[in-house]
């Protein structure tokens, strides 16, 4: 974003300092590889953070204590168990006691907050606009 603001301005000090169009056209493209090798650079240091996040997960999941090691698979149950409730306890539920006479609706589970943590989770969360706002999602 920053860059290309940057290159924005650069690009209007190059229209009106190169007359010759050939200098004006070099000019321009050192611009952008500057601005393509900072975009680079971003996307390695998210590269790199990830791998560390990666790191940091093998050596919670591999520790004795529960406590550290089951945070994540405690969380994840939280989360099948909810969905499980809400997609298919909580219909058959209603059903049932529908069938029976019961008039007794059954309250939802409200689920916008835990997609969010479950995908997080997943690692799905922002990776998909990411993709496509750098134009490499596939179709």
């Amino acid at each position: 974003m920053i860059g290309d603001a940057i290159a924005g301005v650069l690009g209007k000090v190059i229209d009106r300092a190169w007359p010759d169009p050939v200098e004006k056209a070099k000019a321009a493209i050192a611009i952008e590889e500057m601005r393509q090798a900072g975009e680079f650079r971003v996307l390695d240091a998210e590269l790199e953070r990830g791998r560390q996040q990666v790191e940091v997960n093998k050596v919670e999941a591999a520790h004795p204590d529960r406590f550290v090691s089951g945070w994540r698979p405690a969380i994840g149950w939280v989360c099948a168990a909810a969905l499980g409730w809400h997609y298919i306890g909580r219909p058959v539920a209603s059903w049932t006691l529908l069938m029976t006479g019961a008039d007794q609706p059954i309250p939802a589970v409200e689920l916008g907050d835990l997609w969010v943590v479950m995908l997080g989770m997943l690692g799905l969360s922002g990776m998909r606009s990411f993709d496509k706002t750098k134009g490499t999602a596939l179709h």
